[in-house]
């Protein structure tokens, strides 16, 4: 059986799966892909259609490679695979939200989603169960959060997140910062999650990106906990559903 490879070129890590449907085979990161990669994949699994998204404008010597071997898109605005994107300038939304809400919508068909990405940035995009998505919200990552008290003041430490930090205030520096970055994006999570809650429809929180665990702690005693569905891989399940339904 047929097999695609799904390629996801960040700022700083490449991401690659291989599924057969939806099916995960395989999936990777490198913070280099190198040719010998491609070989070793293409030689080990039945691959005969690739997808790459992309935040790097350069093409790298694998790319010629691999669109050489097989059928090779790039994925694009244009391509929704049944999301209607209202979106008012669609050439700028970031292929990675894009990709994750074409990824919700596939998982869950017919159903209101909320996809909250936890990577360098937080992103919330909202798709309703009709499949239209009208845009979302971008505030600063966790680690983002942090790096900026210390990076913006003269006193403040930079200390590293604490899952087990459960208090509602700080008694000293370290667990002042501890409860304003932490309490912060909880209060941020629930915020906008009731905000698109209020439109009356039943709806999934999809939790993807690295810190969507941490996310999961923070929101685990909420009343939001019963919606809540971890997709660490949902960039990567986009862009398999947009190759999947864009053969041509």
């Amino acid at each position: 059986m047929e097999a695609a490879l799904v390629i996801d070129i960040g700022n700083t890590y490449t991401k690659i799966a291989v599924f057969k449907h939806n099916q995960m085979l395989l999936n990777e990161q490198y913070l280099q892909l190198v040719p010998a990669i491609i070989n070793n994949i293409l030689d080990n699994y039945p691959v005969a259609r690739a997808i790459i998204s992309s935040v790097k404008k350069d093409s790298q010597e694998w790319q010629g490679l691999l669109a050489a071997k097989v059928p090779l898109i790039y994925f694009n605005a244009g391509m929704t695979s049944g999301i209607t994107n209202h979106y008012l300038t669609p050439q700028t939304l970031g292929l990675d939200r894009l990709a994750a809400v074409i990824g919700a919508y596939y998982l869950y068909p017919g159903k209101s989603n909320i996809v909250i990405d936890g990577g360098t940035c937080i992103t919330y995009d909202w798709v309703d169960d009709g499949g239209n998505y009208f845009g979302g919200s971008i505030s600063p990552g966790l680690n983002m959060r942090y790096k900026a008290l210390n990076n913006y003041t003269a006193g403040l430490p930079l200390i590293s997140a604490d899952e087990n930090f459960a208090a509602a205030s700080g008694n000293n520096t370290t667990s002042a910062i501890l409860s304003g970055v932490q309490n912060g994006i909880k209060y941020e999570l629930e915020g906008f999650i009731e905000s698109y809650k209020n439109n009356g429809k039943e709806m999934n929180v999809i939790l993807s990106g690295g810190d969507s665990i941490f996310f999961d702690t923070l929101l685990k005693n909420s009343i939001f906990a019963p919606y809540i569905k971890i997709e660490p891989y949902l960039v990567l399940k986009g862009l398999n559903a947009a190759i999947q339904t864009n053969n041509d």
